[in-house]
């Protein structure tokens, strides 16, 4: 399996969990949105009965935004910011919801923050002002931002970037490895006179003219450019080429050789000769 190959496949893999993990973050989005609706209804539920109101109603929860609730009421209220900080909290708590959150008291005739705190784990970023004051009897909204539920989605969205970005980097820098292979394969020849052999792919090539190769032409002349001006044996030819190749027949090295002398013809300069009962030797005239 080449490397392309495993790079599609872990595309594929990557486009289906971030699939899933697109789905599983909307249900989970959702859940909570319910359980935080339910929760902070019981919570303004407690907050009239403890005005000693019964029978007035608690206004539909609204989603903001992301993790950010709106809590609002059809009576006024007059509440100890103490009452309302133990109430949520104790609610918060018993639905297993997230215990960092932020809570806004805002007043419905100017949009002003009469009052607000903040509840987190790490008690010291815990805030909660001036808990013994009395708010007045006056209409408002309670405002509830869960902060690390969006400090959660941030992190998803985060994590998913940069395993994007990861796939991506690599497969960049696969295209570049293999773009640059195939430059160095593509220059990997050697200069013989006025031709240029290029042994990985089989070829000649003179003034853009492409000459091929066999296989047992490409062998011996690759011994012959490694030898150049020098004899080389029959028997060191025939061994090298043919050894590992089935049958040799006797003509079979100078049936070769006589090819390539025929693709070499047309630079003078290059010539496979016959050193009698000895070998042959390719004379290359600088």
């Amino acid at each position: 399996m080449n490397r392309g190959t495993i790079f599609s496949i872990i595309a594929v893999i990557v486009i289906i969990v971030l699939t899933e993990l697109s789905y599983s973050r909307e249900d989970n989005a959702e859940d909570f949105s319910k359980k935080i609706k339910v929760s902070l209804r019981e919570v303004g539920n407690q907050l009239l009965l403890s005005n000693g109101d019964s029978t007035s109603l608690i206004l539909p929860v609204k989603k903001l935004g992301k993790s950010q609730y709106e809590l609002s009421f059809q009576s006024h209220l007059l509440f100890l910011p103490d009452s309302l900080v133990r109430i949520a909290k104790r609610n918060i708590e018993k639905s297993e919801l997230s215990q960092n959150y932020l809570v806004e008291v805002i007043q419905c005739t100017d949009k002003e923050v009469a009052y607000s705190y903040e509840i987190n784990l790490n008690e010291e970023k815990t805030i909660i002002p001036c808990s013994n004051r009395i708010l007045p009897l006056k209409c408002y909204t309670l405002q509830f931002q869960f902060l690390d539920q969006r400090e959660h989605s941030n992190r998803m969205i985060f994590y998913l970037f940069v395993l994007v970005g990861f796939v991506i980097l690599e497969f960049i820098l696969y295209r570049f490895r293999v773009h640059k292979k195939n430059v160095e394969k593509k220059e990997n020849y050697t200069s013989l006179g006025s031709f240029q052999f290029y042994p990985e792919q089989n070829k000649l090539i003179k003034e853009a003219q492409e000459i091929a190769l066999s296989n047992k032409e490409r062998e011996l002349l690759e011994i012959f450019v490694a030898n150049a001006n020098q004899v080389v044996k029959r028997e060191d030819l025939t061994k090298r080429v043919w050894e590992d190749n089935g049958v040799f027949v006797g003509r079979s090295l100078d049936t070769y050789i006589s090819k390539l002398r025929k693709k070499l013809q047309d630079d003078a300069a290059i010539k496979i000769t016959n050193v009698h009962g000895v070998g042959y030797k390719l004379e290359i005239t600088l």
